[in-house]
């Protein structure tokens, strides 16, 4: 054993028993938390964690509406370029910046919920002032950073929240909470398009912050920890530390490359749909992304329950094996056929948009794989922020990499290809299939007992 290793396992435990103790420093307060894995309570805080991520996660979700908008309208259409990096910025960060928020909260709990109420005024602005965009880079500051920044402070509480509220039921929690998104991934891209063709895009999202702060507010009295944090209580740094082991095991690993390709090419479909209609000569861009979207819907939920019941990787199969087929054989051979891209909308949306899915299993097996590995919320904290930064990683890169397919000028499509390979998104749909399919290698891996 490697010198300092054994003291710095006992000062973990020390630490998550001086937790449980500060938690439960007497009887009567403890008798008087609400239930776990149900009640009225615990119904209302997943609720109110549903509708925040419906409407958080909806406007990054529907970006391809407002990126062919953009697109074609000037004063951004005379300089399209960098159009696309706007909304995978935004995704980009709210996935790359878990891991420093759950260090964060980690470190000091006592903020766990005051963020909810910084990060929603911030959302609200960035929304406000991208109404008043002239320049690309107007909107990756607005609608990519500073939204991103307070998406991250209002969202990641949230999974704290989860891992107090829910225990045996943990999987069917998280699957209900990421529904929202596909939820909001359906009305989104409808009410964008409805919005900026009806008022146009400034007084639209002039509008919309508004609205998000009305519709938002209400429900961050409900999502709360169900164990209230001890003001004085600061978790030990070393402690924090200690929750990263399962960064040593090769299933970690195995699962985080695919978890990175995976988020290479998920988004290319809901960027550019909208825009793929549109050259096509087809009018159902924003109901396109709109299927997508709710599609992930039941993926989630069946995945999710799936998670519980089956290996992870069985899960990261599904997911990817389906995403796979769904390009390459239903968008690949669309061409102008709403009848196939509306088939391969809802597709991939059950199985790619269902990948999120695989994080509750992954936690479980990062645990499971990792010795002591069970040492409390910090952990799962440290597992679902690395496994959201992985995304991330993949997300941001896919932003430039897809423009560069899309209008490289060596890359305009091949001639004589069936479908729209023969166009010029052809290559962008070979490199959304292709990443969809080397996100199986996780599965391999396992099938051929490397991890």
């Amino acid at each position: 054993m490697a010198p300092g290793s054994e003291p710095s396992r006992m000062e973990l435990r020390e630490y998550v028993g001086d937790q449980q103790i500060t938690d439960r420093s007497n009887a009567h307060e403890t008798a008087s938390l609400p239930s776990v894995d149900g009640g009225k309570a615990a119904w209302l805080f997943l609720s109110g964690s549903f509708c925040i991520e419906m409407l958080l996660w909806g406007f990054p979700f529907s970006f391809g509406v407002l990126q062919d908008y953009y697109s074609t309208h000037p004063p951004l259409s005379r300089h399209p370029a960098g159009i696309s990096a706007i909304g995978t910025t935004c995704s980009g960060i709210m996935y790359l910046g878990a891991p420093l928020v759950f260090l964060a909260f980690q470190r000091w709990p006592i903020f766990l919920r005051r963020s909810l109420f910084v990060g929603l005024p911030v959302v609200v602005l960035a929304v406000f002032l991208s109404s008043f965009a002239t320049k690309t880079w107007h909107l990756v500051l607005t609608q990519g950073i500073l939204y991103a920044i307070g998406g991250n402070l209002v969202y990641y509480p949230i999974y704290s929240f989860i891992d107090e509220w829910f225990v045996r039921r943990k999987g069917f929690a998280y699957g209900v909470m990421w529904a929202g998104s596909g939820c909001g991934g359906l009305a989104g891209p409808l009410v964008l398009h409805w919005g900026v063709s009806k008022y146009g895009v400034e007084t639209f999202l002039r509008g919309w912050s508004i609205a998000l702060f009305v519709l938002i507010a209400p429900f961050l009295y409900f999502v709360k920890p169900r164990i209230p944090p001890s003001r004085s209580h600061r978790a030990p740094v070393r402690a924090i530390i200690a929750g990263f082991g399962f960064v040593k095991t090769r299933q970690f690993w195995a699962i985080e490359i695919c978890n990175i390709i995976q988020g290479l090419g998920y988004f290319v479909p809901q960027l550019y749909l909208p825009t793929y209609a549109r050259v096509n000569g087809l009018h159902s861009g924003s109901l396109l992304v709109s299927l997508l979207n709710v599609a992930q819907v039941p993926g989630v939920m069946v995945l999710s329950a799936l998670s519980d019941k089956v290996p992870v990787y069985t899960v990261i199969l599904i997911s990817s094996l389906g995403s796979t087929l769904a390009i390459f054989l239903l968008w690949g051979l669309a061409s102008s056929s709403t009848g196939l891209l509306i088939t391969f909308a809802l597709c991939y949306g059950f199985f790619a948009g269902g990948f999120t899915a695989v994080y509750a299993g992954a936690a479980q097996e990062f645990r499971r794989v990792t010795p002591g590995g069970d040492t409390g919320r910090a952990d799962l904290g440290s597992m679902m922020g690395l496994l959201g930064g992985g995304r991330g990683i993949g997300n941001v890169v896919c932003g430039p990499v897809s423009e560069a397919l899309l209008h490289g000028s060596s890359v305009a499509g091949w001639k004589g290809a069936a479908g729209a390979y023969a166009g010029s998104f052809g290559p962008l749909i070979v490199f959304a299939g292709t990443t969809a399919a080397l996100t199986m290698s996780s599965w391999a891996a396992k099938a051929m007992k490397i991890v």
